[in-house]
This record gives C-alpha cells, structure tokens and sequence, in this order.
C-alpha cells in the first residue's frame, strides 16, 4: 500500500506542513555548474572545434565538422514520410490545433495621435532567429517540438534552428518528423550545454540566436541559466506539477490517473489532490493503490506520490480554490460538476483544465494550449510560452511642433529637479518661445 500524506485544512498547523510539502530544493550542484562554465567558455572561444570535441565525449558521434552534424529538410521530410500512417495523422492533427490556438494570440502594432497632431504607439515585431534545444536518443518530445516551434513560426520568427542531440547516432524520427511539420529551418544533432553555448554565442557554422527555448536536463538549464543577457531565455523549469481540485463528482480512478500522468515523469514531480469530501479522497486513495500496481513506470510514480504527493481535505471548494492560489501549480484541474462557477475565484495557475472530460494529457499534447507553463510556484508572476514570446515590442514617439511646446515644458522641469541639464537644454532647444 502507498503511503500518501494526508492534510487537512483545518488542522492548525496546515500551513506550516504545506509548506514543507510545496518546498523544493533547486539549487544547482557546483559540479554542475562548474563542468557547464568550463564548456561555455570552450564554445565561445573556440567555436566549432569544441562543439565537435564535446559531441564525440558526451555524445559517442564523431564528426569531421559541425556541418556535418546538420540535418537537411529532405531527412526531416523522410522521417515524417516513415511514421506510422496513424502517427503521422495524429501529429499532423495536434500541430493543426496548436497553430490555430496560437494564431489568436498574435499581436499587431498600434499608435493614436494626440488633440495637438503627436503620435505615439507602439512597433510590434518578431525576433530574427530562434534556438529550439529537444532532447534527443531515445526520450521522444514530438510535442515539446510542436508546442515550441509552432508559436515561434506564428509570431514570424525568420530562422527557428533546432539543436536534438543523438547519442551514439540515434536519431528519433518522431521528433525530426514534428521538426518538419513545425517548419524548423535548421536542424544540429548536438546537444547539452555545448549546443546552448552554440546558439547563444555562434560558431563558424552555427549561427547565433536571439532567444532560446525547450527543455534540457540539468546542464542545459544550467547553460541557459548562464547565457540569458547575451540571449533570452523561455523559463527554467522545475519538476512537473499537478493540483486537481475535486467534488466527488468525477470516478475516483479517472483523478487517480490523473494524479499518475504527472508523477510518471520523475520522481520529484508533484501530484495534489483537494477535495471537501474525505470519503471521496478514501476512494481516490484506494484506486491509487488498485492502478499503480498496472503501471510500467510504478516506481517512478510511487517515490513521488509518496515524498511529494498528498490527499488534502478542505471545508469546501472555496477554501481550495484559496489554497490553489497559493500553491500557484503548473496544471489544475477542475474535476468538479461546475468549474465554470470555480474559475472566477482562482488567479495562479499555468493552466486550468475545466470539467471532469479535461485531463491534463489532452493538454501536453493536441487541446491546442501550450504545453510549456510556468512551474515551481511561478505561476504567480508568469505565464505559458506563447506568441508573444516571440515577438517584441518597440515604443513610437512622433512628437510634432505643438506637442514639444508642451512636453519640452515638463521634460524640463523635470530634468532640471533630477540634477540633468543637458536633458533639459535638449527639450528647450524645440520650445519656440523660451
């Protein structure tokens, strides 16, 4: 039988020992941070010689150049021909999804002018060129590759380079066919921190990016850490989380799998589960222990149901819509009879799977949605990658002779409180009468 904590929000001492469930330790090992420092400063001095150099170390796959290493469109065109005819249309169907979600989310430029003929506004424009690292080898992450690139080629990025490592020369053909459906432009088979250091600072064959996205093991976090400022960077995200807010209302084993799909991924994901109704969360833990036993990854899901999971009973659905704000989780679901009621009371979450038909896979992989949210209580503060991630915005200031008469008065004044009189003298300069 697995042992789950079990909380009530009426126990005194329930903050303190949320808390403590909520906590986690991502400081990153000085090891770590030491062997990806060594391997950045490598990239950007020696450029492609050190790409090669880490590849055949860590990757097992020689190479006489970086060009080498390259994937063409016809090999990316290949592997999306070789799927499975039900794979390839099922792909093919999630990217339609994802495309058209996003295609909302874009945003256009915009000015108005003033009573006195100023205009002012705003340019609205997408970044030149994107890096996409996907993990490679045998972990598969077509969908990290959709849910990427796909907004990126929205937003109008010109050049989106994708960087999969393929130890040993494996290649994964889901992921080179999604590359091919998303429309990436260019494709490295190198990976960890020396392809971020690659994309961030450029080699003779890789070009430099502006922004880099997707996901990595710790080194690539570590990297992306380290480059962001020389390039943006999407997120550093923590362990996969789930909170599932329930009223009884949904089979007991449908939230018990739901509380799985995010534990399987390793064993300090969080899966909670909130519910008013004790004899409800009895049944959710019973069907807990029936499933796990069904599971091929059980023991992943078992260490982290059991250091990080837990069963929380709450006085109703408005007190765990207040403890789901302060938990701020990556993915709620709302597997209640009316969460169209619920979802005005809650305010921080990555995103919110609304009646008991939504589980949270639907979303990792064709809803439409993006799949790449907020972790580790962020959630407050950040949202999903979109569009708008890629593109940026610049300000328009057109000020005409009427609107500096005006302007000039104040910028002045100001100037000359904050101790700047060339800032002044500049605004004085446009006024007509002195």
């Amino acid at each position: 039988m697995l042992t789950l904590t079990r909380l009530d929000s009426a126990q005194p001492d329930f903050q303190a020992r949320l808390a403590r469930l909520l906590q986690f330790d991502d400081a990153t090992d000085a090891a770590i941070e030491q062997a990806v420092a060594t391997i950045l400063h490598a990239v950007k001095t020696r450029g492609d010689a050190a790409v090669l150099e880490y590849t055949e170390r860590f990757d097992r796959l020689p190479a006489p150049s970086v060009a080498h290493l390259e994937l063409g469109a016809a090999e990316l065109a290949a592997a999306l021909a070789g799927l499975p005819e039900d794979t390839r249309a099922a792909l093919e169907a999630a990217a339609d999804r994802v495309r058209r979600y996003h295609e909302k989310q874009v945003q256009g430029s915009w000015t108005y002018t003033e009573d006195d003929g100023t205009v002012l506004g705003q340019k609205v424009t997408p970044l030149d060129r994107v890096g996409l690292y996907v993990p490679g080898g045998k972990a598969a992450y077509p969908s990290s590759v959709l849910m990427n690139a796909i907004p990126a080629k929205v937003a109008g990025v010109a050049e989106l380079v994708m960087v999969v490592p393929t130890p040993g020369g494996e290649r994964n053909a889901l992921v080179l066919a999604a590359a091919s459906i998303a429309g990436v432009d260019r494709v490295f088979t190198i990976g960890g921190a020396q392809a971020v250091a690659a994309l961030a600072y450029g080699t003779e064959t890789v070009p430099q990016v502006d922004k880099i996205v997707g996901p990595g093991n710790a080194y690539v976090a570590a990297a992306k850490r380290r480059v962001f400022g020389t390039v943006g960077i999407d997120m550093i995200a923590g362990p996969s989380e789930i909170l599932v807010i329930a009223d009884g209302s949904t089979p007991a084993e449908w939230v018990a799998m739901d509380l799985f799909s995010q534990a399987e991924h390793d064993e300090l994901a969080q899966s909670i589960l909130l519910s008013p109704d004790p004899d409800y969360l009895d049944a959710v833990a019973a069907a807990i222990d029936r499933l796990i036993v069904e599971m091929p990854r059980s023991e992943v899901i078992r260490t982290s149901l059991s250091n990080r999971g837990a069963l929380i009973r709450t006085h109703d659905l408005d007190d765990a819509a207040a403890i789901a704000n302060a938990i701020a989780p990556e993915h709620l679901e709302l597997a209640v009879s009316d969460p169209e009621g619920l979802l005005p009371r809650l305010r921080h979450a990555g995103a919110i799977f609304m009646g008991r038909n939504t589980c949270e896979a639907l979303g990792d992989y064709c809803a439409g949605p993006n799949h790449v949210l907020p972790t580790s209580r962020t959630a407050r503060f950040s949202s999903p990658l979109g569009v708008y991630d890629f593109q940026k915005r610049t300000s328009l200031i057109h000020v005409s002779e009427a609107g500096a008469q005006t302007l000039g008065r104040i910028a002045a004044t100001l100037a000359y409180g904050e101790g700047l009189q060339a800032h002044a003298r500049s605004a004085e300069y446009r006024l007509t009468h002195k």
